[in-house]
């Protein structure tokens, strides 16, 4: 019985160290795709001029999950028409951020980006465009280094946690 108790242990500490790990190398592919959404929206307002329900609705269709839920759902809040962009794209965040790796400094930069959109000319929200694909740059290496600093550390230290409470406890 203390032998079926300690592989199960082993399990579940070694799969909580191998998850969030997986979350670590999770979160600078998701910036990419994040950066990837945000060109595509600047070229789709810049050079498609496309309205911005309609530029959303087909990053949605070209994006991975956990990203293109955000677009989609903010096309679709644009579409209804209940609400302003900036609250449209807030409300967005709120509710899909959860489904993400990503971090509080990249929901306050998405943030920030949202309070601009739709409120300037098409070269001012270029602008911003861009300023906010600098700073998920930064965040983006921020990540990478986080990653190639803790990921295997992480694996490892669920393992040996798994050990440490088995040692305890015979």
């Amino acid at each position: 019985m203390k032998l079926i108790g300690a592989i199960i242990i082993l399990i579940a500490t070694t799969w909580v160290g191998f998850e969030i790990a997986r979350r670590l190398s999770e979160r600078p592919r998701q910036l990419r795709q994040l950066k990837i959404a945000l060109q595509s929206l600047e070229a789709e307002i810049m050079y498609g001029m496309t309205p911005l329900a309609e530029a959303c609705h087909n990053l949605a269709k070209q994006m991975p999950k956990p990203v293109s839920y955000f677009f989609s759902r903010f096309a679709q809040r644009l579409k209804d028409q209940e609400e302003s962009v900036p609250v449209a794209w807030e409300e967005s965040l709120k509710e899909t951020w959860q489904l993400t790796a990503l971090c509080d400094a990249e929901y306050e930069i998405m943030q920030q980006f949202g309070t601009t959109l739709g409120q300037h000319d098409r070269t001012n929200q270029q602008k911003q465009i861009l300023l906010t694909i600098n700073h998920l740059e930064r965040e983006e290496s921020e990540a990478k280094d986080r990653q190639n600093r803790y990921e295997k550390m992480i694996k490892s230290l669920g393992f040996l946690t798994g050990l440490l409470i088995i040692v305890l406890m015979l």
